[in-house]
């Protein structure tokens, strides 16, 4: 997969960072705990986040991702967010992330995590769909 090619084809205003460095990844990697899914991983050596105009994320850096999921894991701690590995927000306080199970994360299934309640619900089955559906406006949070 081509990603920098297919978020171009799906929107003229996608803006691309240079790609992750090795010590990036393995920031996230180590600081996380948790291995990236390998179609995150292949973004992120094309390139380290993907933003619109106005300054829209349609997924976020290394360095924020790490800082985000740090973050909510410190917040949340009695919640269930820990199991989820977030790579970008959906704008309103709800954030797109992968199901980690048993320390892993064993899905392409891309989850909605609710700030107000903390319920999730699946709303793409790999990360091609939820790019294609979240640029394109068809997926609902």
């Amino acid at each position: 997969m081509k990603w920098k090619a297919f978020f171009s084809s799906l929107s003229k205003e996608c803006q691309f960072k240079p790609p992750a460095t090795e010590s990036e990844i393995v920031a996230v990697k180590d600081t996380l705990e948790i291995e990236l899914p390998r179609r995150l991983a292949q973004l992120y050596n094309e390139t380290n986040g993907v933003y619109g105009d106005y300054g829209i994320s349609f997924i976020w850096s290394t360095e924020q991702t790490i800082r985000e999921n740090v973050f909510c894991r410190n917040t949340h701690q009695q919640s269930d967010v820990n199991s989820l590995l977030f790579f970008v927000d959906a704008g309103n306080g709800d954030l797109f992330g992968y199901l980690i199970e048993n320390g892993r994360i064993q899905s392409e299934d891309i989850y909605i995590w609710n700030h107000e309640n903390g319920s999730r619900r699946v709303v793409a089955v790999s990360l091609e769909e939820f790019v294609e559906g979240w640029i394109m406006g068809e997926l609902s949070v």
